[in-house]
């Protein structure tokens, strides 16, 4: 039903860009346009966000005959600092709309005013933004994303167990409310017990060391939730390795392929994911509107789906 109620959505959407072209395509065919993606880490998470990005801008360039171009460039490591860099690298190259997903809104926040200063529009991925600057966002409910992972997850012990959390990067705000929320669910059942708490930082074998540690730390550990798309595929190998396969509980963050392959082997139980593809393809409709004048949502919520061994086949 999800994927057809999206056809439909993305047919309304082709048939509104085609009614637009067919008023504004000499003009727009003059035009140039150029919207710079700057996501947290480098990560095959993002890439999917980039390949929706692209074919949006491949869609306006189709239907109006204007030339747009998606320029990705995604900081090596978790680092504030790069990212900022990246971002004013940006800035002095005035693109009609930046896209990013913020690593600290704090630590962000000069950059991002500079931005704005410069009247270039900002969006912003997966997350609240920054407060005061009311920056259009285009994600999902990710609070409601880890609730359900984790309502799971109690589901699979029985409501009793020791359970660990693995956060992604703790300032980025849509991993740590992943991490609250979780814990909220795990708190209103007594026998639910959280026992450790690691950080990955976007890293699959950060995710995968720090889940062994915690492993040999607590042998009586029972399951895992992840805050971030890393988190299931690191948690997975590291519960591989250890032979606890099918002992240990994994229900994960987001469809990477690996947790996907995780899935289908029977390591982690389920994911909830987000629709990144989708993201990225609406990031840049609602970048290429506001250029031109458009109002748009302050938010744009693309869902989340939930994926175990009843629906595996659909997605792989």
């Amino acid at each position: 039903m999800y994927n057809a109620m999206l056809r439909n959505v993305l047919w309304v959407l082709s048939l509104a860009l085609w009614a637009i072209s067919t008023t504004t395509h000499a003009d727009d065919a003059q035009r140039q346009y150029r919207f710079v993606v700057v996501p947290k880490v480098v990560h095959p998470w993002f890439d999917q966000l980039n390949e929706g990005a692209q074919e949006a801008a491949g869609e306006i360039q189709r239907l109006t005959g204007a030339e747009v171009t998606v320029q990705y460039t995604a900081p090596q490591s978790a680092s504030v600092a790069e990212q900022n860099q990246i971002l004013e690298r940006a800035i002095a190259t005035r693109p009609d709309a930046i896209i990013t997903d913020l690593l600290d809104p704090t630590g962000n926040r000069a950059v991002i005013r500079e931005a704005l200063e410069q009247e270039i529009p900002v969006s912003v991925i997966d997350d609240k933004g920054i407060e005061d600057m009311h920056l259009p966002v285009v994600g999902s409910d990710y609070c409601t994303q880890a609730m359900v992972a984790a309502e799971r997850l109690v589901e699979l012990l029985d409501g009793k167990g020791n359970v660990a959390i693995m956060m992604g990067v703790p300032t980025a705000s849509n991993h740590a409310q992943r991490a609250e929320c979780s814990r909220a669910v795990f708190d209103r059942h007594p026998d639910i017990e959280v026992v450790a708490t690691g950080v990955d930082n976007d890293s699959i074998s950060t995710a995968q060391n720090q889940a062994a540690a915690i492993m040999q730390a607590h042998p009586e550990l029972d399951g895992w939730i992840p805050s971030n798309a890393a988190g299931p595929i690191g948690i997975g190998q590291a519960v591989k390795e250890a032979g606890k396969a099918g002992e240990i509980k994994i229900v994960g963050i987001d469809d990477l392929n690996q947790t996907l392959s995780l899935i289908q082997e029977g390591v982690i139980d389920s994911t909830s994911a987000l629709r990144p593809r989708l993201m990225g393809y609406w990031f840049i409709i609602s970048a290429w509107q506001r250029a031109n004048g458009a109002e748009v949502p302050e938010y744009i919520d693309t869902g989340h789906v939930f994926i175990d061994q009843d629906n595996i086949e659909d997605y792989l």
